[in-house]
């Protein structure tokens, strides 16, 4: 519902923007005040979408390491695949997959953070240099490894949201990744899990999870995650493919 409404707000707000310069008569926008009426529909839409409710959330018992890494959360997506690969040769295609193969992959993360072509900015996810693996990128800026069993399953945590910038867990070791809890911060944290099914195919899943530690920084990041949500998940969808393909594919 807080996706929604956020949808909802950003083109009743986008209509009345065009409607202060061209009335859109057919909507029922014949004058600025109207159209001015709908910008400020819009901008409350948005403003619930992000006060909407986030719940926290608990894993019931400890089945993956994420869930001893994150076990709390408020924001979560989660995406799975089945693969005609043994687990080996899936955690190779994990870690080895790069921006080139994942389709979309440079214009979702363009979106997020625009540039201008030719533009000099610090390789991270978002700027991923088309042939590099993308958990190298990821591990190499914005992410820590947070855990891993290869073969099995692999942990990597961001900070969402901190008191100041850089958002960056520079210098953090796992342990002192886990054990922020302070008011300011809303901890991000994602997984590749693979689970073999017998004759030679595994189910591989991805899940987000972010957990905010006060009601400030959960408002700040559901305004921001109720946007990107969307792109998102086609994100996740199409980095599962590709890790399918390149384990498919492998001799």
């Amino acid at each position: 519902m807080g996706v929604l409404l956020m949808y909802l707000g950003l083109a009743v707000s986008f209509l009345g923007g065009i409607s202060l310069g061209k009335p859109l008569r057919f909507l029922g926008l014949r004058n600025r005040r109207r159209a001015a009426a709908a910008v400020g529909a819009g901008g409350l839409l948005m403003a619930a979408a992000a006060a909407w409710p986030a719940p926290l959330r608990r894993a019931s018992r400890q089945q993956s390491l994420l869930d001893a890494v994150l076990p709390a959360w408020q924001f979560a997506e989660f995406h799975e695949i089945h693969i005609q690969a043994p687990a080996d040769r899936i955690d190779a295609a994990i870690r080895q997959v790069t921006a080139s193969e994942i389709h979309l992959f440079q214009l979702l993360t363009w979106i997020r953070a625009p540039r201008l072509p030719g533009s000099k900015r610090p390789e991270s996810i978002l700027n991923a240099a088309a042939d590099r693996p993308i958990l190298e990128v990821a591990t190499a800026s914005n992410f820590l490894l947070l855990a891993e069993e290869p073969g099995r399953e692999i942990v990597l945590g961001t900070l969402a949201v901190t008191p100041r910038r850089p958002r960056r867990p520079r210098g953090l070791t796992p342990q002192e990744f886990e054990a922020i809890d302070r008011p300011g911060y809303a901890k991000a944290a994602m997984n590749f899990r693979i689970t073999d099914e017998g004759g030679g195919r595994c189910r591989l899943t991805t899940e987000t999870r972010v957990y905010a530690t006060d009601a400030s920084s959960r408002r700040r990041f559901a305004a921001y995650w109720r946007v990107i949500l969307p792109g998102s998940a086609l994100l996740r969808r199409t980095w599962l493919a590709a890790i399918r393909k390149r384990s498919e594919g492998a001799k």
